[in-house]
Parts: C-alpha cells; sequence; structure tokens
C-alpha cells in the first residue's frame, strides 16, 4: 500500500482553521487522500486541491455556510447532495458545517467517480474556455 502524502502547505491551511473546521478539514485531506492516492495535492488559489496529472479533481475551502467541498467535475457524477453551482463549468458542492454532516460513504462514491469523470480543466486556457471531456 502506498504512503499517503500529505502536503505541508494543506497541513498549514489546515492548522489555521478554527479548531471544528480543523477536524473537518483534517478529516477530508485524509479521506480525499486515501481515495486518490496517485493525486498530488497542495494549496492553490488559497484553498487545497488535488490533481490527476495536473488536472483538478477536487478541494476544500472554509467560507461562511461552512466547510465546501468542491468536485471540479462534479455536475456529471449524478448525485443529490451535490449542487451544481454554475452553467459555464462542470462543478458541484457540499457544504458542511459539522463532522456529523460528512458521510463518508458518499464521500468515497464521489471519489471514485471522480476518478473516472473527468472534464480538462488543465488545458482550459489554450482551449480559450472550452472544457473538453476527458
Amino acid at each position: 500500500m502506498k504512503k499517503i502524502t500529505y502536503a505541508a502547505d494543506v497541513l498549514q491551511y489546515n492548522a489555521l482553521l478554527q479548531p471544528a473546521d480543523q477536524e473537518m478539514a483534517n478529516h477530508l485531506m485524509e479521506e480525499i487522500c486515501r481515495g486518490l492516492q496517485e493525486a498530488e495535492n497542495k494549496v492553490w488559489h488559497a484553498h487545497p486541491v488535488w490533481f490527476l496529472e495536473g488536472n483538478p479533481i477536487v478541494g476544500y475551502s472554509k467560507q461562511k455556510k461552512g466547510m465546501r467541498l468542491m468536485f471540479w467535475s462534479g455536475a456529471d457524477f449524478d448525485e443529490e447532495k451535490l449542487v451544481v453551482r454554475g452553467t459555464k463549468f462542470k462543478d458541484a458542492s457540499i457544504f458542511y458545517r459539522t463532522m456529523a454532516d460528512i458521510d463518508v460513504a458518499d464521500l468515497r462514491r464521489w471519489l471514485e467517480k471522480s476518478r473516472t469523470i473527468q472534464w480538462d480543466y488543465k488545458n482550459i486556457v489554450k482551449r480559450k474556455g472550452v472544457l473538453v471531456k476527458i
């Protein structure tokens, strides 16, 4: 089994959160790293994000509504609990207010889908804003 590596900047991001938010962030980080062991993780645009072959897949951020977990291609997951945010991109999110809100079975299913259902965000600038399914 591959050793799970947590990026130093992601650990620092989590450490700066309030205790309840820190607990949620650490739990999300652990589950994401376990579910996407081949992914690179780092703070990108000020929030922890996981990448597969340079393509952003999943990330989280502390917002007013709670801890937002976002999947870049989540709009195509066909998951009722993930809310599609916009029409231009294919992202979808869920907000967690407490640890009890995190359904690990859902999270693991979404992580599996995130590996196989992807839009090419890595090359969106080259394609002048046009997303292509991978």
